[in-house]
């Protein structure tokens, strides 16, 4: 089933650019930007918690390899690679290694340009693991630290998120569907909306204003919890190119390493990522 759904797609993809003749190998810019709020998105950067001794160190990248343009509707098929490492932060500038999260997979999108607005979809196929790391472990008492042993924790998902955006303002909604996961008491099947606000030369071409803000109603046992995540920030850099972003951050529900998927949390953070 899951080799027939691929096949599908890849002819899909096939039928739609040999009727193409606006081609681009390794596009500088993303067919879809990121969305601005979704903490499974691409980063470069760091994540301070204020009210916690901990920092999200996030280094990742997704890229398109491929994109294709009919009229006024762009295509594009790329890839995504990420880590999502949590570190304590220590004395005498030490920040060991608590747990880090993978993440590798293919993306696809379109994109409809319409005059004042567009509208699309982006789809990705992932797969994502995590692993305790030395700086959870107590060497002085030989053990793990607080009594947590590693889990196994892997999953493989189907996700598709589609959007409308008009006036820099952008709306998107999507659902993913794990198909094979570790833990198996955690739900296969997700949902969430959010927005994103670029607000666009108002104060320069190269200073622009955003906020974000995502919902995700996750599964985990028999219920569903709801995490809220937030950003307030500036980027300097134009909005859709290469940029720097510094930003308040608030986060509330289930943790985000899956290490610690029977744990909530909840934070204020201030961040800065490099945007590529």
């Amino acid at each position: 089933m899951k080799r027939k759904a691929v096949l599908m797609i890849l002819l899909m993809i096939a039928g739609i650019v040999s009727a193409q003749t606006e081609v681009e190998i390794f596009p500088d810019k993303l067919n879809i930007q990121p969305f601005n709020a979704n903490t499974l998105e691409p980063k470069l950067g760091f994540v301070f918690q204020t009210n916690q001794n901990n920092l999200d160190l996030d280094i990742g990248n997704s890229m398109d390899i491929v994109q294709w343009k009919n009229g006024s509707s762009n295509y594009s098929v790329g890839a995504d690679l990420f880590t999502y490492t949590l570190l304590r932060k220590e004395a005498n500038f030490h920040f060991p290694v608590d747990a880090v999260d993978y993440l590798f997979g293919i993306n696809f999108s379109y994109k409809k340009r319409l005059d004042n607005s567009s509208f699309g979809f982006r789809g990705r196929i992932s797969h994502i693991s995590t692993h305790f790391v030395d700086g959870h472990f107590d060497e002085i008492n030989d053990q793990w630290m607080n009594g947590l042993a590693p889990i196994v924790y892997s999953r493989e998902f189907i996700e598709l998120m589609p959007f409308y955006e008009f006036d820099d303002l952008r709306f998107y909604l999507g659902g993913t569907y794990t198909f094979h996961i570790d833990p198996t008491r955690l739900g296969k099947y997700n949902f969430q909306f959010g927005f994103d606000y670029f607000i666009k030369n108002k104060i320069s071409e190269v200073v622009t204003p955003f906020i974000g803000y995502d919902f995700r109603l996750v599964k985990v046992a028999s219920n569903y919890t709801g995490n809220n995540s937030f950003n307030l920030g500036i980027k300097l850099g134009k909005p859709q190119e290469k940029g720097i972003s510094i930003f308040y951050h608030y986060y509330s529900g289930d943790n985000l390493h899956g290490e610690y998927v029977d744990f909530k949390s909840t934070y204020s953070a201030i961040g800065v990522n490099l945007d590529l």
